[in-house]
């Protein structure tokens, strides 16, 4: 089923409230919170930052993230992958484009690294970030539980996320959520072009307490 864009609904104990869908406007504040985030990662594929910004901003996918706000400001955002789509987008024109055949072209490389295609019954996460003021006031635990309202709103089975091994803090949030390593993929040799050297892949199984209204029937 799918969630309609802009569907917002308060969050626990007066914090920011989660919104799905990314709120017109908000790209730039999206584009920011992702590359702080994932700059590290993204940076071989899309610096300059300002220009790495730009470009997601402009190739979001609206209708694949939830965000949480705080006086109408996104200060959080969690994307996801499903039927084809991830919050993230812009293809192989858009890069070459923005960047040049020939400074494209190793970029597209790069980039093709991170493809993570759901399987069947799967929904993929696409990253959450957290604006740094607001680390550790819950959040991520928010966006998270969401994502598994929004797997089971989708019949999704299962999710599955990749989290690198210069990322423990995200690591132990996942595991605290029930999500349990399957794999890990050991590339040292690009450790000095990405800035990690290792990829884990994580999975949570998708249950009857994570379908909508589940927790008010309690």
């Amino acid at each position: 089923m799918e969630t309609t864009e802009g569907t917002a609904h308060p969050a626990e104990g007066g914090r920011p409230v989660l919104r799905r869908g990314i709120p017109a406007g908000s790209e730039e504040q999206v584009a920011a919170l992702y590359w702080e985030a994932f700059g590290r990662k993204l940076g071989p594929a899309l610096n300059p930052p300002e220009v790495g910004r730009a470009f997601i901003a402009a190739h979001l996918h609206h209708d694949r993230g939830v965000t949480a706000l705080a006086g109408g400001r996104v200060v959080g955002v969690a994307g996801y992958r499903i039927g084809g789509r991830g919050l993230t987008g812009g293809g192989v024109k858009d890069v070459l484009s923005t960047y040049g055949p020939l400074r494209g072209l190793p970029r597209l490389a790069i980039l093709a690294l991170f493809e993570r295609e759901p399987a069947q019954g799967e929904l993929v996460m696409d990253g959450i970030a957290v604006e740094a003021a607001h680390r550790g006031s819950g959040i991520g635990s928010l966006l998270l539980r969401d994502m598994a309202t929004l797997a089971a709103e989708h019949d999704c089975r299962r999710i599955r996320l990749d989290v690198i091994d210069v990322n423990p803090r995200a690591k132990a949030l996942y595991e605290r959520h029930g999500f349990t390593a399957v794999r890990t993929e050991r590339t040292p040799c690009l450790r000095g072009l990405l800035g990690f050297s290792a990829v884990t892949t994580m999975h949570r199984q998708v249950t009857r307490a994570d379908a909508p209204g589940a927790g008010e029937a309690r």
